[in-house]
């Protein structure tokens, strides 16, 4: 018990360092108008236009704005963009994995669908800031662990506890049985794969049976509260959509079938080998999160740019595509993953979809965010720019309309040790 508390002393010692160590300007909210830069679209290209946020939210989009009680933010020679949406991650939920007690993101059990990501997100993780600071305004929070592991928690990357971060969207987790080997780890032979598969595969139907029973007589009043399949019952009813990580073809042509007898919502998540049965899953309109873009092949027999072209392949064919990192520390890569993903087939008109306007839409949340139009939460970033180039600077930040101070670790060593005095006489 004492080494316990020790550990969660050096733990709490260290996060409070980091808070204090991270950031020296706040985040401040107002009346804000970006005046004579150009706007992103998403859609249809950039245009010239100025942009009006006030209240936490963008109220007038428009050529030649002028508001003057507005704090002016010079937009010359600038890009305005809508804030990237990175669809998989666990930002908030990991920070020291050499710390066990800082790891929050794999429940024990093989069902917990009711286990809430938000609930252990951690609005002070060091890895916000370093995220944001790139344009990503909104991530999804997955949990993992087992067969259903939890509800994975859309975030926007600004706020003081779970609850003002979150953006609108929790979706349950399923963790397909896959038929794949767990890594270079795993020496099963191929009939133990098999006799496992089965008896995940056996497991889930009765377990998913449960849930169908335990939903129909809920709705009659005849059952008592269960947690674990009241947290499915939205699923079950076709009212919000299954999330169901998968990857090997085989594994995903299983879970096609699944999805179909069982007449459920999806969104699949992974899908590595997508490209393989890219048809498929535009015949059943299975829309699709996968990454990361920056991956290796998942064969040895693959080509090497299989990870890169996966996205693109899967979109011509008319499947409805998002992009994920799967990242804690290096979700900040967001935008080159999408980057790759577009010079490899997608296109960069597709590719920057797939991390603002595809996404908000998989997620319900597309009157809210995703473009910059009237109405809209302000989640806004502007760069000198292309978001995709490692060149580009973001030169302002903004989300749920708050003033955004563009510092991180990252940013705080580089300006300590820019110009540094040793402090040492000799």
């Amino acid at each position: 018990m004492k080494k316990q508390l020790y550990i969660s002393a050096i733990v709490i010692i260290l996060s409070i360092v980091q808070m204090s160590g991270q950031q020296i300007e706040k985040s401040y909210t107002g009346t804000f108008l970006l005046k004579g830069g150009k706007l992103e679209t998403v859609y249809t290209g950039v245009i010239d236009a100025d942009v009006l946020i006030e209240d936490g939210l963008i109220k007038e989009v428009a050529e030649d704005i002028s508001h003057p009680g507005a704090q002016l933010i010079d937009c010359k020679g600038l890009i305005i963009y809508p804030g990237m949406i990175d669809s998989g991650t666990k930002l908030g939920l990991a920070e020291i994995s050499a710390v066990s007690l800082t790891q929050d993101h794999n429940e024990i059990g093989e069902y917990t669908p009711h286990m809430e990501a938000l609930t252990a997100v951690n609005p002070n993780s060091v890895n916000i800031p370093v995220t944001r600071v790139n344009g990503v305004t909104t991530v999804l929070s997955v949990p993992s662990g087992g067969m259903m592991p939890g509800k994975a928690a859309l975030i926007n990357l600004q706020g003081y506890t779970p609850d003002q971060m979150y953006a609108g969207f929790k979706g349950v987790v399923l963790n397909f049985p896959s038929t794949g080997k767990r890594g270079r780890w795993d020496r099963r032979s191929e009939e133990d794969i098999k006799k496992a598969d089965e008896k995940a595969k056996k497991n889930l139907k009765k377990y998913w049976d449960n849930a169908k029973i335990h939903a129909q007589m809920a709705s009659k009043g005849e059952t008592k509260y269960n947690p674990q399949y009241e947290a499915l019952a939205p699923v079950v009813n076709n009212e919000a959509p299954l999330m169901i990580r998968v990857n090997k073809k085989s594994d995903i042509l299983a879970a096609l079938k699944w999805v179909n007898e069982n007449e459920i919502k999806a969104i699949f998540t992974g899908v590595s080998e997508g490209y393989r049965v890219a048809d498929s899953l535009a015949k059943y309109d299975i829309p699709v999160i996968t990454g990361p873009i920056l991956d290796n092949p998942s064969r040895a027999s693959d080509k090497y740019d299989s990870a890169y072209a996966n996205a693109g392949i899967m979109q011509k064919v008319g499947v409805k595509v998002a992009i994920q990192t799967g990242e804690t520390e290096n979700v900040r890569n967001l935008p080159y993953n999408a980057a790759f993903a577009a010079a490899y087939g997608m296109g960069w008109r597709e590719a920057f979809k797939a991390v603002t306007v595809v996404p908000a839409e998989m997620f319900g949340i597309l009157d809210k965010v995703g473009t910059i139009e009237r109405g809209k939460i302000a989640n806004v970033f502007v760069t000198d720019g292309d978001p995709f180039e490692t060149k580009t600077q973001v030169k302002h930040l903004f989300i749920n309309g708050y003033k955004i101070p563009l510092e991180s670790r990252h940013t705080l060593l580089y300006n300590e040790f820019l110009d540094r005095d040793p402090g040492l006489s000799k």
